[in-house]
């Protein structure tokens, strides 16, 4: 039997320790260490907080903000502040992008399209360091983490 908790977060396994959590196998949509730009998002983060590197959550906060801001900007600062609808219809026609997750789009929806990942913990004795955690598994891409669209909600188009 392998134990796969509903959520687990990188800083929850530096924190319970990897010889605790070794074999143990986690879902996330971000890693500090999955890639180039993830390495960069957490490198500008650390000095702010050395002892806590960044999760799943940090790095949805960071990527939601930065888009938001980014359909702002496109709008106008007053544009934006206007309509509440007008503001989300622009952060569902422009594309995503971001350290955190890299490229994806907002669906009608509201949910964010970017690849999910399955971890298996690390062993100690495997681990480069004590925020080495996770080994990748596989990688699900969009089409198959979030369900379709259902054709009898209709979502609005227009403001």
């Amino acid at each position: 039997m392998k134990i796969a908790p509903m959520l687990l977060f990188a800083t929850d396994v530096h924190s319970l320790g990897l010889e605790a959590c070794a074999g143990l196998s986690a879902t996330e949509t971000f890693y500090w260490d999955l890639n180039d730009r993830t390495r960069a998002f957490t490198n500008r983060l650390l000095p702010k907080s050395p002892s806590n590197y960044p999760n799943q959550a940090h790095a949805s906060s960071y990527a939601i903000t930065l888009h938001y801001l980014k359909a702002a900007q496109q709008m106008g600062a007053a544009e934006a502040k206007k309509s509440g609808r007008a503001t989300v219809a622009k952060l569902n026609s422009i594309p995503t992008d971001d350290d955190a997750f890299g490229k994806g789009r907002v669906r009608a929806d509201g949910r964010s399209e970017f690849p999910a990942y399955l971890f298996e913990v690390k062993s100690p004795k495997d681990s480069k360091g004590p925020w080495d955690v996770y080994k990748l598994v596989h990688t699900s891409p969009p089409s198959e983490v979030l369900h379709s669209l259902a054709d009898n909600c209709k979502f609005p188009t227009s403001v």
